[in-house]
């Protein structure tokens, strides 16, 4: 089959594009962002990329896979309806051709997705499962984002926000999962919910389609998850917590540090332990959540364990670039004040003595429209410093927002002006976490360069 696929170097449709050809399909996709890393990585698979959406789609092609980042009114989608020809989603065509005859394990929530699917992915495979897996990140135990596997087994990272430009319901909904995982319920992308019950209702639509003979891991203290349950569910329930040692899946730190030890019980029984490298109790929680969900397909937990320990996690969340200098650079994905706030507390417990300094790009369509604005100076608690990038389009003031941080607040109004005040100011000893979910205009390559110049001088 000819498929071409428009907005194919997002991250999502990337992994379809990847997985269409890894099972046999010739693909071509275009896009207004073709290039690396995603260019080249989809270019070395043999996938022909267009720049732009000016070309037309060749009559040849049989499957026209639409991304969601393209909207009514983009005249490439104006062209595609005027022709009449047949075109379908990115989750629909997964589901149609991939999905239909494995046992889809789903992990959902507001935030940990990316980590616990490459999580679970990882303990199937060290576990010889050779799942396949759909996943919005680049787990480091694999290297890439998306395979087709090689069993009945298949991770799928199953994100919320809508499906396309004609398909309103969130992308979770095609999945049909045997095997869900909900971290945890927020209110997050403002551009298409207008509330957190409008979320809510779109994980009921999850709920309703998950067999009896499924499970369903959520979070144990999760207020929103408690309402989400008592609209109704068919399945039978499995509770994770770090903090709350009812719940059926439990765990806790025995040590932290660069190396950190935790244990793990199951219905008050140890399960084991394993030392491992990640930070945070927001970790703890996706390590149980994917230990949870890989017991309902027959991995032991001391196998579980034994996978977590060698866990290498998911580029750009909390991942160190380097050390220059004595100072430690590090890359996050935050962009939620909750993600914001946990990323740091892992920081703060492995360093209680070291200065913090919080880098953040306010990016996202949420945070850009300033629905957090009032809460988003608790996110830094933990941090000693705090610089932020006022991009133009904000639709708030980040000096007025993050005005309670006093002296610690430092905003810049562009990228070069924020690395020159932060090469400025480091010291040996800092940690730097640069959050956001974009490219941030490149400061972390930036900044990576000035410290490695500072540390050959």
């Amino acid at each position: 089959m000819r498929i071409h696929i428009l907005g194919v170097c997002g991250t999502f449709m990337g992994g379809i594009a990847a997985i269409a050809k890894e099972a046999g399909h010739a693909v071509s996709g275009a896009d207004h962002n073709v290039y690396p890393p995603m260019s080249t990585q989809l270019e070395a698979l043999g996938i022909e990329l267009i720049d732009g959406y000016e070309a037309p789609i060749d009559e040849g092609v049989e499957s026209i896979v639409v991304g969601n980042a393209l909207s009514r009114g983009k005249p490439v989608v104006e062209a595609l309806l005027n022709s009449g020809r047949a075109y379908t989603s990115g989750p629909e065509w997964l589901a149609d051709h991939v999905l239909r005859d494995k046992w889809v394990l789903a992990v959902s929530g507001t935030h940990g997705k990316t980590t616990t699917a490459s999580m679970l992915a990882w303990i199937l495979e060290y576990a010889g499962l050779t799942p396949g897996f759909l996943i919005g990140g680049v787990p480091g135990n694999f290297g890439i984002s998306a395979r087709l596997g090689g069993s009945k087994y298949f991770v799928v990272e199953a994100d919320e926000y809508d499906t396309a430009f004609f398909d309103k319901r969130s992308k979770f909904v095609h999945y049909r999962p045997r095997t869900v995982v909900i971290n945890n319920i927020e209110y997050d992308h403002a551009d298409i919910f207008s509330d957190v019950d409008a979320i809510i209702w779109q994980f009921h639509q999850l709920l309703r389609t998950v067999p009896g003979n499924g499970l369903v891991v959520v979070n144990g203290k999760d207020a929103n998850i408690e309402r989400l349950l008592k609209r109704g569910v068919w399945t039978p329930l499995a509770t994770f917590s770090a903090s709350d040692r009812a719940a059926r899946w439990f765990a806790a730190y025995d040590s932290i540090g660069a190396e950190s030890r935790f244990s793990i019980f199951e219905q008050g029984v140890a399960r084991g332990r394993a030392v491992w490298s990640l930070l945070g109790l927001h970790n703890l929680e996706n390590a149980l959540a994917a230990t949870a969900a890989a017991s309902h397909v027959g991995v032991a937990p001391d196998t579980a364990l034994a996978a977590l320990a060698k866990f290498k996690g998911v580029k750009r969340r909390l991942e160190l670039r380097g050390t220059f200098a004595g100072i430690s650079l590090y890359e996050d994905f935050a962009h939620h004040p909750t993600a914001i706030a946990t990323t740091l507390q892992g920081l703060r417990a492995l360093a209680p003595r070291q200065r913090i300094v919080a880098v953040m790009e306010p990016r996202s369509n949420t945070m850009r429209m300033g629905v957090h604005r009032d809460t988003l100076h608790g996110s830094f608690a933990a941090a000693d410093r705090v610089f932020v990038l006022a991009a133009k389009d904000l639709g708030f003031d980040p000096a007025e927002a993050l005005a309670p941080l006093g002296k610690r607040l430092v905003v810049a109004a562009d990228v070069q002006t924020l690395l020159e005040r932060l090469v400025d100011e480091l010291n040996s000893g800092d940690l730097v976490v640069l959050m956001s979910n974009g490219g941030f205009g490149g400061l972390p390559r930036l900044l990576e360069q000035a410290l490695a110049a500072r540390a050959a001088s």
